[in-house]
């Protein structure tokens, strides 16, 4: 390599981009989580060394190009259909590594019996779930986890409770599942964040080589164009927003659940509204 193009020369190296990903250019907008996530993921699986052994299954949704962007095998499924999709291939070629990488939408809406039952029946896939509270790729409509409170395009005096009813917490409730093993919930907007975030994903594919069980890992993630914000702003809204009615950390560790960190309660809205009027 010519010295004058080497910015690593006399230098460590302590970033590249992983191998695992593709050279193609994210569709996403500038500051949304997928993009992160993405790269976590990918990361993983090439240090994992587990590139060839990996399926992923794409939903409909903000990431439903995720195969342009992961050099690895993928499939495409209906809309909420993912975790059945996943389901088949596992036990298709159950030495593979097989995951599905969700939105709110995808997995706790339409597609909420698959999600469950793949659950129940403790396949063994991991899930990975991105909640950032609306519906992102279709207009920023209110979506099952949408927090009380919170303005979208189909709640414009924020979500409340007469109408709309909860936000839901669907990763707690497969926590109380038998077939699920491994259940947390992470974020991915520090480098504290993606460090915690890089070691679930490794344990959670460590579990499915040991056939131990049904995995989850939900991301808490930002939508700075539907929320109406910057990616500073939401990222801020996040934390004092979403945290605490979705609280990071595991909920459920080598099957057993871990005592929970008091959610705020669902009936409070939050101090700010995620939309600006």
């Amino acid at each position: 390599m010519n010295d004058q193009l080497d910015i690593t020369n006399g230098m460590e190296c302590v970033w590249e981009k992983p191998s695992t990903l593709t050279d193609a250019r994210l569709h996403y907008c500038p500051g949304c989580g997928h993009g992160v996530v993405h790269k976590i993921l990918m990361e993983v699986t090439q240090e994992m060394g587990i590139q060839s052994e990996m399926v992923g299954v794409a939903p409909v949704g903000c990431s439903v190009f995720a195969y342009h962007y992961m050099d690895i095998d993928m499939q495409e499924a209906a809309h909420g259909r993912a975790a059945a999709v996943a389901s088949g291939i596992k036990r298709v070629l159950p030495d593979k590594y097989v995951f599905s990488y969700q939105g709110d939408g995808d997995l706790a809406a339409i597609g909420t019996g698959e999600s469950i039952h793949a659950a129940s029946r403790g396949e063994h896939i991991l899930v990975i779930f991105i909640n950032n509270a609306i519906y992102g790729m279709t207009g920023g409509q209110m979506a099952p986890t949408t927090i009380l409170g919170m303005k979208t395009s189909t709640t414009p005096e924020g979500r409340e409770v007469h109408t709309q009813g909860f936000p839901f917490n669907i990763t707690e409730l497969i926590a109380m599942l038998p077939g699920a093993y491994y259940v947390t919930r992470q974020a991915a907007h520090t480098p504290n964040a993606v460090r915690q975030l890089k070691k679930a994903l490794a344990k959670a594919f460590q579990c499915q080589k040991e056939k131990k069980g049904y995995c989850l890992v939900e991301v808490v993630s930002n939508c700075p164009s539907g929320w109406k914000m910057t990616p500073v702003e939401a990222n801020k809204w996040m934390e004092q927003n979403m945290f605490p009615v979705y609280p990071p950390g595991d909920l459920k560790v080598d099957g057993k659940l871990v005592e929970p960190k008091a959610p705020k309660p669902a009936s409070v809205p939050p101090p700010a509204p995620a939309t600006k009027t």
